[in-house]
């Protein structure tokens, strides 16, 4: 197959600015048992915030907390008629009201916090996450020729590869590039990250039997300011605080994947749990890059998959036993140099929607990422140094036309030029030079000599 490649190195296309697709806000709860939440969680947290913040007024309380003022307003009534908490003095307005623990609401904070140290904004349910991962669905989305085409557009790939990619992405099933080193496949999955569009709620943290999972990651979770009506006080007016409006995230995983991080990872110092990269993917895009290069064994990652891209949902355990079900709702993409034949594992190769072999390219693909990878460092193409380059050395030592080698020869070519305080230039001697020692590692290419002659 010569019909794909990307320019290895090249900067990955930016998302569109500004955009976000229409998304219906969440309501912040009417009361506490419309979040979902036992009582009792609801108020160590109260607790711990009071703990960690001293005095606090309701509206401060309220914007660490993220809930609404009525139904918090209440809580607090009730946490003074249990001794909890005081008011040491009166502001002018309700809203000013400060709130102190008294001794005993100190030592229920500290036995909150001995159990967990979580003091964010309040969880949401895992009935009310499932809920929202649904309706923001990345299946629900159709991506247009047009995106697609402009988010291949830095890439040189062929029309029918196109189409390939665009039956994939659309149909949501798992995508695996496989073919030999240099193919392009980890590049190509780069690009593919960027069709998903659009903006997502993030929960925080998520709730489950007791336990605090947090799910909202700012090194993953992209975070969009919005302007919102209302003052900061009229809460009941905005989007409920306890979600973040992202854009659709990107997880990537490669040879550090171990099956450890598939699960849930509790802190042992603070006591509550991170969530796992597919969880944070949710509603995104996951990619696997070098299937098979992991720490841990292949089969046992590929086992640990085999659910969730057959059923869309993941099971996860927590340390207390406690096993539970979250969705999986990701565009998943598996980049590998093993053949889907090679992996010995028929039940997962059957689930592999769309198995998508990346090759050498012929003389003109190869010449096109010749020339955009020039463009990229900034050298000058010359077709005469191009024919070398494809009819000398690539012929001479029968090495096939693989998009990963003109960039990654250009830069030792641009890396002697600036030792040489020179111009750059794409020359037979300078291709030959770079020749050499990119392929120094290969069987029998470290004594190369080419045996075709200079056009």
């Amino acid at each position: 197959m010569s019909g794909a490649s990307s320019m290895p190195g090249a900067l990955l296309p930016a998302r569109e600015a500004g955009f976000v697709a229409p998304l219906e806000p969440i309501r912040p709860p009417a009361s506490l048992e419309a979040t979902g939440l036992p009582l009792a969680g609801v108020i160590e947290l109260v607790l711990k915030h009071l703990q960690r913040g001293g005095d606090l007024s309701i509206a401060d309380l309220a914007a660490r907390i993220a809930l609404p003022l009525p139904p918090l307003e209440k809580l607090l009534g009730f946490l003074r008629a249990e001794r909890l908490v005081e008011i040491p003095r009166r502001g002018s307005f309700d809203a000013e009201v400060r709130y102190l623990l008294t001794d005993i609401g100190r030592a229920r904070a500290a036995d909150a916090l001995h159990r967990n140290q979580y003091a964010g904004p309040a969880p949401v349910s895992l009935a009310d996450y499932t809920a929202q991962v649904e309706r923001q669905s990345a299946a629900r989305r159709r991506v247009p020729p047009q995106r697609l085409a402009r988010v291949l557009q830095p890439l040189v790939v062929s029309a029918a590869l196109i189409d390939t990619l665009g039956a994939a992405v659309n149909s949501q099933r798992p995508i695996f590039l496989y073919g030999p080193s240099g193919a392009g496949k980890t590049w190509l999955a780069e690009h593919l990250v960027e069709v998903m569009e659009g903006a997502v709620w993030v929960p925080h943290a998520i709730e489950i039997d007791g336990e605090i999972i947090q799910v909202f990651d700012p090194l993953v979770h992209r975070r969009i300011e919005a302007a919102h009506s209302g003052s900061a006080l009229d809460r009941a007016r905005q989007p409920d605080a306890r979600w973040v409006l992202c854009e659709r995230p990107v997880v990537r995983l490669g040879g550090e994947l171990t099956l450890a991080m598939l699960d849930l990872e509790l802190d042992p110092l603070a006591r509550f749990y991170k969530a796992p990269a597919q969880l944070k993917a949710n509603n995104g895009v996951l990619v696997l890059d070098d299937l098979g290069r992991q720490r841990s064994a292949a089969h046992e990652i590929l086992n640990r998959w085999i659910v969730p891209l057959d059923r869309r949902v993941d099971y996860l355990s927590m340390h207390t036993g406690v096993s539970f079900q979250v969705p999986f709702d990701a565009l998943t993409i598996f980049s590998s140099n093993l053949s889907p034949a090679s992996l010995d594992d028929p039940a997962f190769v059957r689930r592999l929607g769309y198995k998508i072999r990346l090759d050498a390219l012929d003389d003109t693909a190869y010449r096109e990422v010749l020339r955009r990878a020039c463009e990229r460092v900034g050298i000058a193409y010359d077709e005469a140094a191009a024919d070398y380059l494809v009819g000398v050395l690539h012929a001479g030592a029968g090495m096939p036309l693989l998009p990963a080698y003109p960039l990654d020869l250009l830069l030792k070519i641009r890396d002697r030029a600036a030792y040489e305080d020179g111009e750059a230039r794409l020359s037979p001697d300078a291709l030959r030079w770079a020749w050499q020692l990119y392929f120094a590692a290969e069987d029998g290419l470290d004594a190369f000599e080419p045996t075709g002659k200079e056009s």
